[in-house]
């Protein structure tokens, strides 16, 4: 259950330096390839490549093996100072384009046990959507991937909308190399947003790009299994 927070119009503790960016960089850290399920960690980092948060997976091993990347879990996201600033909960939803219900979601909080926003998969036949909503659930954002989100080589792109459905930012998943790609599920991301945008927005859609990560690069390791859009 969610606590309030003392001031929800301030910046959430630990948030701050976001307001000062408009880029952020999520690099995977590589699994050893040794057939199974590890789970995720995460360096978050600036566009100069200081890191500036750490995310872990909290899990279990029953659930990363016999679920996969369709798995419920829990991410942790420290500071460098290793205080606790995000905590993100997925809980497990079909990820099936065929089922328009039950669909993937995720919730945000900064600090913990204070929810600041809301990712909602949206049903469409062949475009992975999303829809970015604030703590009241009250709609802020949309994202839009390509009609097929796994490419051979190069960037595939998540188009990020305001209300009136203009390109406001965007969150890539960057290509990083055939070798890398075919023997691990290490990703990485770029997430471009407007400077000015509410910093709980900015947290928002970093929970929203890894989402994306588990949703549609996931795999088991050493396999280069991918999650097709349409499957």
């Amino acid at each position: 259950m969610s606590q309030p927070y003392s001031n929800p119009g301030a910046v959430p503790p630990g948030l701050e330096y976001l307001t000062q960016i408009d880029q952020i960089l999520i690099h995977q850290k590589i699994e050893a390839i040794i057939g199974f399920e590890t789970n995720n960690q995460y360096e978050i980092k600036n566009s100069m490549g200081q890191i500036i948060y750490n995310a872990k997976e909290i899990n279990d091993c029953c659930a990363r093996d016999c679920y996969g990347s369709l798995r419920s879990f829990e991410l942790k996201i420290k500071n460098n100072m290793d205080r606790e600033v995000m905590h993100l909960i997925r809980p497990f939803r079909c990820t099936s384009c065929c089922c328009p219900c039950y669909l993937q979601e995720m919730e945000v909080q900064a600090p913990p046990g204070n929810t600041i926003g809301y990712i909602s998969q949206d049903w469409h036949m062949f475009k992975p959507k999303f829809s970015i909503y604030d703590m009241s659930k009250t709609k802020v954002l949309s994202i839009e991937g390509p009609l097929w989100a796994i490419k051979c080589s190069g960037d595939v792109d998540f188009e990020v909308q305001g209300k009136d459905g203009h390109p406001v930012g965007r969150i890539s998943k960057q290509w990083s190399g055939h070798i890398k790609e075919g023997l691990t599920d290490s990703d990485n991301f770029g997430i471009n947003f407007p400077m000015d945008l509410d910093v709980r927005m900015k947290a928002v859609l970093m929970g929203a790009c890894f989402l994306i990560d588990y949703m549609l690069f996931e795999g088991t390791s050493g396999s280069g299994q991918r999650i097709c859009v349409l499957c």
